[in-house]
Formats: structure tokens, sequence, C-alpha cells
């Protein structure tokens, strides 16, 4: 998937679907893919992102909540892989944006979600660069 496919999902991205999204799936997506989600979805309230990856950041929101994916959600294990692919792809292309506040924010939320020992899977989206990490 490219970034023009990506944007074509940004129409789909509404803050209340998201959050119902989030909240319904969390469990089962895991703590790497919700944590990726809440920081793209703070992201987007910088004023230092740019236009043009706040479009991104929608494009990759709208596909995670929207209904129609590559791999429908439904799929145990590999429904929520695209998703997450997707999710990660964007994180890299708007890494410079995130600053320390987001990922706080983010983090914050997701212990309301995760318990400490889920929340270890999250170490490792900020102990390499975003670059580095295979999608």
């Amino acid at each position: 998937m490219d970034i023009n496919e990506i944007l074509s999902y940004k129409d789909k991205f509404t803050k209340t679907g998201f959050r119902e999204k989030i909240s319904r799936i969390a469990k089962r997506a895991g703590a790497k893919l919700v944590y990726a989600a809440l920081i793209l979805y703070y992201t987007l309230e910088s004023d230092k992102v740019s236009i043009k990856d706040k479009a991104i950041i929608l494009g990759a929101l709208g596909y995670l909540i929207s209904p129609l994916d590559v791999v429908p959600d439904a799929i145990p294990i590999a429904g929520l892989g695209d998703d997450l692919a997707v999710l990660i792809y964007v994180l890299k292309k708007v890494w410079g944006g995130v600053n320390d506040e987001v990922r706080t924010k983010a983090k914050s939320k997701l212990s309301s979600w995760f318990d400490e020992d889920e929340l270890r899977d999250i170490d490792d989206l900020f102990t390499q660069k975003p670059e580095d990490t295979p999608v």
C-alpha cells in the first residue's frame, strides 16, 4: 500500500469512529497497534505537523476504522496485521512531528486498557527508530 492508497481513506476518519473502533478492538489488536494509533491520533492535534502529514495520518486512521480493509478485521490474527502495517508505515513518515508530549499522552490512555505486562510490547516502537522497523 502506498501513500496515495492510504490518502484515499482520509474521508473515512471521524473522532467518534476512531474512539469506538479502538475501544472495541483494543485487547484483540494488542498494545502495539493501539499505541501507534493513539500516537497518530494525538499527533493530529499538534501545530508542528504539516497539512500533508495530517492528511497522511487521517488516511491511516481512516483505514483503521474503515470496514473495507485489504484483510478484513474479522479474520483472526491477520485481520489487524494490515492495519498495524499501515499505522507503522505512516508513523515512519511523520516521526519528526511526534514529540514526548504526544507519546506520554498516548501511553497514559493506553494504560487504561492494558496492564503492565501488555505495555511492555510497546517498548520496541521507540527503542529503535521507526525507519528501522520492518513493515
